[in-house]
């Protein structure tokens, strides 16, 4: 079983490199951020005739959520967070696929720190803390997979001293990021590859991809029961270096059946 993550930064207008990983990469099961359409524009027809059921949060203009899946209907689960009624942002859906529970998330990006944006952010991890404390109560294999918008440690950035006051790497929010680890998640890319400088994130700017001046934001969080099912996992660089790429590579983990 494969298991994909891959923030599209706008799905309509990047489905032909959507479409080209798929069929490159062939995941059986993918979770996609940042879709930036509102739920009657996503392109479902399209992803079917490439194999792929879906699920699917989405908003006009900014953030969204999906899952999609090769093994068939998809049994939702949840969409969204509770604790906050006046939250109208689509950033979290859940799945049970293949017996495993999904949780596909797009975390805030908090900046300009400080600001009501950064406040948002620490709230919003919070309520996440909450609800993943209940995931784990169940005893059922979890993987929470996404756009963290999180940088956990200095290996995780290519100029850590850049990033000092920014809302990816500030201590508050690298502190909640431990406080979710240990309920009992582990950091699968960072377990398999503990001393690499492995990023899944390039800005447009300066040239940063060419220069491999990246982020490490696109994380699987598993618990016990899927850990031990774990086999290999890696990073779909190239796919950066397409034309009209999104800023983000596609992440991938595989489990043994």
């Amino acid at each position: 079983m494969k298991i994909a993550t891959y923030n599209i930064n706008g799905i309509n207008g990047r489905l032909p490199n959507l479409l080209y990983w798929l069929a490159e990469a062939r995941p059986d099961v993918v979770c996609l951020q940042e879709l930036k359409t509102p739920g009657d524009r996503f392109p479902r027809q399209a992803l079917l005739e490439a194999g792929y059921h879906a699920i699917w949060l989405g908003q006009q203009n900014w953030n969204g959520v999906a899952i999609l899946s090769k093994y068939g209907e998809i049994k939702e689960t949840r969409r969204g967070l509770d604790n906050d009624t006046e939250d109208t942002h689509s950033r979290y859906i859940e799945a049970f696929i293949n017996g495993v529970v999904i949780g596909c998330l797009y975390l805030p990006n908090g900046n300009p720190y400080p600001g009501p944006k950064f406040d948002y952010k620490l709230k919003w991890i919070n309520r996440l803390i909450v609800h993943t404390k209940k995931l784990l109560s169940f005893g059922l294999p979890v993987a929470l997979i996404g756009d963290f918008n999180i940088i956990p440690t200095d290996l995780d950035t290519y100029k850590p001293e850049k990033y000092r006051n920014n809302a990816l790497f500030r201590p508050e929010v690298r502190k909640l990021f431990e406080t979710l680890l240990k309920q009992g998640w582990t950091d699968v890319i960072r377990k398999l590859y503990p001393d690499d400088r492995v990023y899944t994130f390039w800005d447009y700017l300066r040239n940063a991809y060419n220069r491999d001046a990246g982020l490490r934001l696109d994380h699987f969080l598993m618990n016990e029961q899927v850990l031990a099912r774990v086999s290999s996992a890696g990073i779909d660089r190239h796919i950066r270096g397409l034309e009209h790429s999104s800023d983000h590579a596609p992440v991938w983990v595989t489990l043994e059946d």
